[in-house]
């Protein structure tokens, strides 16, 4: 799929309040056509995996999805598989082929435990949940959660390896999803925003607004992004029972002006700067709708921040 940038240009002056509840509308869609999926599927499976590269907005399509679950009548649990990370240890950490460490890696978790838990909760015993400390890459002893599926619930557990074959491989009977922004702007059929710009503009501003992390930062941690994902996580995106795509036609128009801004302070010379002279030019052929205009919940808010959702 793909938007044409005079389409998006057009409604976003004549009528952007319109271009955004259309899109949302057109999401809440795949949310209800992923649901009903989900339900078919209960008998055979409480757990559902839903995986996608960074960016693509995985946590808020998790928390829709369970709403939507719950409007049917089944209570719906959230893990996020970031919880089962190994601690970090210089010894035992995987190592990409220049010999960093490789923390893209789906052999930074906990495979046995996740695996365990899947089987168990299927059995109806309780799990505890591990608990994760970024900031000192280590796990810590106390659990973030237990949970214990009773015969209405189900539970979403959501990450970037959701999908890898080490899990699914051994749980083919869970219900799968894959999410990412996954459509290009073209004008007058040349394509000139790519797809997964979207992503790294959501990822700059989110980082720099929630984590504290300077776009060059985050520049410069792409190139590593982008090589985990294209090793670690679309190769599995077919396994999928259902994909969503997770572009909307009115986001540009929302970030570019403080996406602009941040790019404007990268230094020359750091890794992928060369993709950046493409993506800086690119946002400035969209125009700009103010972000008072996006719907509390929208997926968007996920990076813009002041929506309903807590991440």
């Amino acid at each position: 799929m793909a938007y044409r940038l005079e389409d998006i240009n057009y409604r976003t002056i004549s009528d952007p309040k319109g271009l955004i509840e259309e899109a949302d509308a057109l999401y809440a869609k795949k949310i209800e056509t992923a649901a009903e999926s989900i339900l078919e599927n209960r008998k055979n499976s409480p757990i559902i995996l839903l995986s996608g590269p960074s960016g693509s907005g995985k946590t808020t399509t998790a928390m829709k999805i369970s709403e939507a679950l719950e409007e049917r009548g089944v209570k719906t649990h959230y893990v996020a598989m970031d919880d089962y990370y190994n601690t970090i240890l210089p010894e035992t950490v995987p190592r990409t082929p220049d010999g960093e460490m490789d923390l893209e890696s789906p052999l930074c978790l906990d495979l046995d435990l996740l695996n365990r838990h899947f089987t168990e909760l299927s059995q109806g015993k309780r799990i505890y949940v591990p608990k994760y400390e970024f900031s000192r890459r280590m796990r810590i002893q106390e659990p973030s959660k237990s949970i214990k599926l009773k015969k209405d619930e189900m539970v979403v557990f959501e990450g970037i390896h959701a999908l890898n074959s080490m899990i699914t491989d051994v749980h083919p009977e869970a219900f799968k999803l894959y999410i990412s922004a996954r459509s290009d702007v073209t004008f007058q059929g040349a394509k000139v925003f790519d797809r997964s710009w979207f992503r790294l503009v959501r990822r700059t501003v989110r980082d720099f607004k929630f984590r504290g992390t300077d776009p060059a930062t985050t520049i410069s941690m792409w190139a590593n992004v982008m090589r985990g994902e294209h090793k670690y996580i679309a190769p599995f995106k077919d396994k999928a029972d259902y994909q969503f795509d997770s572009s909307f036609a009115y986001e540009l128009p929302v970030l570019n002006k403080t996406a602009t801004e941040l790019f404007k302070t990268v230094p020359e010379g750091i890794e992928r700067f060369e993709e950046l002279k493409h993506v800086f030019p690119a946002l400035l052929l969209f125009g700009h709708i103010d972000e008072s205009l996006v719907a509390e919940d929208a997926v968007l808010r996920e990076f813009i921040g002041g929506g309903i959702y807590e991440y």
